[in-house]
């Protein structure tokens, strides 16, 4: 059987596609060594400049260990990004391929051509292979995106937004679940305008009433919030939803009015602000937002604002990114660009923040019992098992350490009551309950 290396950087949603490749090329063995496959495939990231350099240099490095007579696979979002120069410039790859023929990977492989679709790809009937987990998934609900953000090169390549119909959705919920999934995240680039572009203004309550009638689902999240389409009543219907949790991820990227308009952001500080209140007076909620330091324009003025605001409020964890200029955006060709020695200062005040909210939010939870799913082994230690609390997103929220359990046979995938003990650093040790 031939083998197949599969690398998936950036987003999420980059990651639900690779998964869509790996259905359709289940003729492949599975290999995490390069140097044994037929057939390696890197779904590319082409955001931001760091994103871009890790992509290139992945695909470089993955050239210089492969075997003779293998093909590698340039897919995703740089490669749709600079489809004509990657081309030209780069002979170490044997196919290119974007954003819009994850569907037809196994025909492109076959036939050893290139191509890019003029649409980009929404998930149909196709079945996915999901890694990682035995029982969470990610579900995409649209591409594209209809926002102006003056930072932002995505609608550029992947062009307005595109929502998949409630019902595609809720079908392969339906297939997910009966392959034993039970713990879901929504994503897309703007979660919160999911199905405007079908003339529905709060598709989110929508989906929310949808999902919730679907048997077997333990819980769900929504990821990418964005203030300007964000609803109190969206707020609301998560708030009361019994299957998704008090999960808030609005990406706010700055809360001076005089950046938030140089941004783009459609949106005033004031609003952002209530929006934020409203999710934070929720009972156990949790909210996550990113920022962006040093963006044109960006005075010292700003960034004090920003400064005092992330220490005043209350969240619960914060992403930090430094400005990239990106050609194609509208920040691109902007004057007042931000020195690169004052971002990395700005970037270090505001790192010391968030590793403050971060412990802060962690210690909320110490004496409590929490709901917590199991994933099996700790890499911390063999003497340890690893758990994700019930309302955290996989991955960037945190891990609980389990060095107690009154139950016996723990089974990954399942979902326990934890007593958190303490904190140590920035994980969480707890006991499962019985």
């Amino acid at each position: 059987m031939k083998k197949l290396h599969v690398v998936s950087l950036g987003c999420t949603k980059n990651l639900v596609d690779t998964e869509v490749m790996l259905g359709r090329l289940k003729d492949y063995q599975m290999t995490q060594e390069p140097r044994e496959a037929d057939l390696i495939i890197v779904n590319t990231c082409g955001f931001i400049g760091p994103a871009k350099e890790e992509s290139l240099q992945t695909i470089f490095s993955l050239h210089q260990e492969r075997k003779k007579d293998s093909l590698l696979v340039m897919a995703g979002c740089l490669s749709e990004r600079y489809k004509e120069e990657l081309q030209k410039e780069m002979p170490e790859v044997d196919i290119f391929t974007g954003v819009g023929d994850y569907a037809r990977i196994d025909e492109l492989v076959a036939k050893k051509r290139s191509a890019f679709s003029d649409q980009v790809y929404l998930i149909g009937t196709e079945e996915r292979v999901v890694t990682g987990s035995n029982y969470h998934a990610y579900v995409k609900l649209s591409e594209g995106c209809n926002q102006k953000c003056s930072f932002c090169a995505i609608p550029s390549f992947k062009g307005k937004l595109q929502s998949r119909p409630i019902e595609a959705v809720v079908e392969e919920m339906k297939r997910l679940r009966d392959l034993g999934f039970v713990d879901f995240t929504f994503v897309s680039q703007d979660s919160s305008s999911y199905l405007r572009d079908r003339g529905i203004k709060d598709g989110l309550v929508r989906l929310i009433e949808a999902v919730e009638k679907i048997e077997g689902i333990k819980s769900a999240r929504i990821l990418y919030l964005y203030p300007s389409t964000t609803s109190h009543a969206m707020i609301d219907a998560i708030a009361d939803s019994s299957v998704f949790v008090n999960y808030f991820e609005m990406p706010i990227q700055h809360i001076s009015a005089r950046m938030l308009k140089i941004m783009r952001r459609g949106i005033g500080p004031e609003v952002t602000k209530e929006l934020l209140e409203h999710m934070r007076a929720v009972p156990d909620s949790f909210l996550r937002t990113s920022i962006i330091v040093g963006h044109p324009g960006e005075k010292e003025q700003d960034f004090l604002e920003l400064v005092q605001f992330l220490q005043d409020f209350d969240f619960d964890r914060i992403n930090l990114f430094a400005y990239s200029d990106e050609e194609g955006t509208a920040a691109f060709s902007m004057e007042e660009k931000v020195p690169q020695h004052i971002i990395d200062q700005r970037l270090d005040i505001l790192d010391e923040i968030v590793e403050q909210k971060t412990l802060q939010s962690l210690e909320k939870d110490v004496g409590k019992e929490v709901e917590a799913y199991l994933d099996g082994a700790s890499e911390e230690s063999d003497l340890l098992l690893s758990a994700r609390k019930k309302i955290w997103a996989p991955e960037v929220d945190g891990e609980i350490l389990i060095n107690e359990s009154e139950i016996q046979d723990l089974k990954p995938g399942s979902l326990y009551n934890v007593l958190i003990t303490q904190r140590v650093g920035d994980k969480l040790l707890g006991t499962v309950r019985s």
